[in-house]
């Protein structure tokens, strides 16, 4: 190893031998990383990927494709609302989650219908573009949004997304926005604000006791994969990605083919026996062309939890007859690159499944969070307790990283089940509604497959990663 890897967790949190085998693998390349690598409690190994899951990879000279998840801007946003228990009975809970199940769709090909000319809009200028399309009226959405619903940080032209993403995938983006998904634990969860743990800060977040929230966990739909899967080097999990990027390659007009060629080839070697990480240049050309590519298919995510809020709102008024008055409080990317500033250096930070979490110090571009530091949510399963924290700014050395989860692990203190039945049985025992479900894997996000939050969370305040500011309990769960 040529950085030392720093796990931020007691003994009792590390994870299985096949995650220190990929960090050990990954810290082993030469003259690549900055300073270390980093892993969160929820670090673990996950098939076919080159780094571990719950790491933070710092590169001052390169951009690492590999180190990161194939999905640009797979994050989580918390909404609050003005509803309370006065407007949300059991039955209408119900009657709320059945309408959700038709509207914020799981596996499905088509969701909310854009023209092809919003979602390039959508990948140039984020989500603006589709507030403006769809009139929606979520507060603070844009300025409760990590970048403000924009990875690019200087005006882009139509050109410019059609020489990094083919336009066979925008042409499918059109009628992939206001879907959750079916990968992974992707939710939709109606949270209760269970306790309150500093008054002082929740009151600057709106938060209080006995109030709902909703809490959206999804990727960046088929746009951000297939743009990743285009522009780096992992084998296709599915026949109908390889077919699809291999449509996408031959169609792809980019004007900057010299250098799409170039990585091209770099990606073929890697595909075929060279193991070290594929490597393009910070400041180079291929550098640039990826980072515009995963930018444009990160505005695409972004966009996508602001239409899902969007139908959540709609149906919420349709069924309840309230308006919940949507309000964002926070929405982070949980896989990103971005440049940052870290001792002393610029530097390219590779969050794989962790979550950025400034201090208030590093937030004075924010006119409330200079003062909290940055939101910061971390669930867990889909029984269990999720907590609404603040980066703090004693959390240098983890370049202000924080976990997106608990991870997976063995909770002792709950019986291991393996069929749905049991699921639904143990979800209504704890008084949590699950909803959707479809999925015969759905058994892999009950919450005696995760580690302890408890556990999780005593790390995050002692080691200094996020200070929590309330207590949150699920009240109902969709999902694949």
């Amino acid at each position: 190893m040529k950085v030392p890897a720093v796990f931020f967790m007691s003994d009792e949190l590390l994870p299985q031998d096949d995650t220190f085998a990929k960090m050990e693998d990954v810290a082993s390349n030469e003259n690549t990383l900055f300073r270390s690598l980093v892993a969160m409690p929820d670090v673990c190994s996950k098939p076919g990927r080159k780094n571990a899951s719950g790491t933070t990879v710092v590169s001052e000279n390169y951009i690492l494709p590999q180190v990161n998840d194939s999905d640009p801007n797979c994050g989580m946003r918390l909404v609050r609302t003005n509803l309370t228990e006065k407007d949300l009975s059991s039955e209408k809970v119900d009657k709320l989650f059945q309408e959700l199940v038709k509207v914020v769709p799981t596996k499905k090909f088509v969701g909310t219908r854009i023209p092809f000319d919003v979602v390039v809009d959508i990948c140039r200028k984020g989500t603006s573009a589709i507030i403006e399309h769809l009139g929606i009226k979520t507060k603070k959405e844009l300025e409760n949004t990590q970048n403000g619903g924009n990875f690019f940080s200087k005006e882009m032209t139509r050109q410019d997304i059609f020489d990094v993403i083919p336009k066979l995938y925008l042409f499918f983006a059109k009628y992939r926005l206001g879907i959750l998904g079916a990968a992974g634990n992707h939710f939709l969860d109606l949270m209760k604000v269970g306790e309150i743990i500093d008054p002082q800060l929740a009151e600057k977040f709106g938060v209080k006791k006995g109030q709902y929230l909703f809490m959206i966990h999804t990727g960046s739909g088929i746009l951000g994969q297939y743009t990743m899967y285009t522009h780096t080097a992992k084998k296709r999990e599915h026949l109908s990605q390889a077919l699809m990027v291999t449509l996408g390659k031959m169609t792809f007009n980019s004007q900057k083919k010299d250098t799409y060629k170039k990585m091209q080839k770099i990606i073929k070697s890697h595909m075929c026996g060279d193991n070290s990480l594929l490597k393009y240049a910070a400041k180079g050309a291929d550098g640039e062309l990826y980072m515009n590519a995963r930018a444009a298919a990160s505005n695409f995510g972004t966009a996508n939890r602001a239409v899902i809020t969007h139908n959540i709102s709609e149906a919420t008024k349709k069924i309840i007859g309230k308006d919940p008055e949507m309000d964002l409080i926070y929405d982070m990317p949980h896989i990103s690159i971005t440049e940052e500033e870290h001792f002393g250096k610029n530097v390219f930070v590779h969050r794989s499944n962790t979550s950025r979490a400034y201090g208030p110090g590093k937030m004075s571009h924010h006119p409330v969070y200079e003062e909290t530091g940055e939101p910061v949510f971390i669930p867990s399963s889909m029984s269990t307790p999720a907590y609404l924290c603040v980066g703090t700014d004693k959390n240098e050395e983890s370049f202000y990283s924080a976990p997106h989860g608990t991870g997976k692990g063995t909770n002792q203190k709950e019986k291991y089940i393996s069929t749905k039945e049991e699921l639904f049985a143990k979800m209504e025992t704890k008084g949590v509604r699950l909803y959707n479900a479809r999925s015969s894997i759905v058994v892999n996000q009950d919450s005696a497959r995760y580690k302890n939050i408890d556990k999780v969370m005593e790390g995050v305040e002692a080691n200094g990663i996020a200070h929590v500011v309330a207590k949150m309990e699920p009240v109902a769960v969709l999902m694949y």
